[in-house]
């Protein structure tokens, strides 16, 4: 077994790990062909992965002119520790207040906070970003620990 195949994470694993964080770097291109990369704060739902933005943000005009995005979540310091997924796919921009008010129910319940009258005030300046993964990477080197 290689080393790629001894780090890669289980679809469970996965699964727990997106669940155990919440924010993300998402990346576009923009329309000068380079990458755009953002912070950005996510959920997993039914299999896709939700984000919301303002309506006229960079990332989302870039989105719009293409759909091709990436997003990675990765945490750990030292290399020893890193854990991360990188997902592609093509990313659907969700127009219209009720979707963003939805959005922002599912990541609240998600995480466990409460709700946020500036954000809700703010949703109809707003749109969903909904990720459906085609090729999702995942690495974790705790598992070769003692290999090195």
């Amino acid at each position: 077994m290689n080393r790629r195949q001894q780090i890669r994470m289980t679809e469970a694993e996965i699964a727990a790990f997106l669940r155990e964080q919440d924010k993300a770097a998402l990346a576009t291109i923009g329309e000068d062909g380079f990458p755009h990369v953002v912070a950005m704060g996510y959920v997993v739902e039914d299999g896709a992965i939700m984000m919301t933005s303002y309506a006229k943000a960079q990332k989302v005009l870039n989105i719009r002119r293409n759909p091709k995005v990436g997003l990675m979540v990765e945490t750990g310091g030292a290399y020893a520790e890193l854990r991360g997924v990188m997902i592609r796919g093509p990313c659907e921009v969700i127009e219209g207040e009720a979707a963003v008010k939805a959005a922002f129910v599912t990541m609240r319940a998600a995480r466990g906070g409460s709700s946020n009258p500036a954000a809700l005030a703010s949703a109809g300046k707003r749109v969903v970003l909904r990720l459906v993964p085609e090729k999702v990477t995942s690495w974790d080197h705790r598992k070769l620990a003692g290999r090195y």
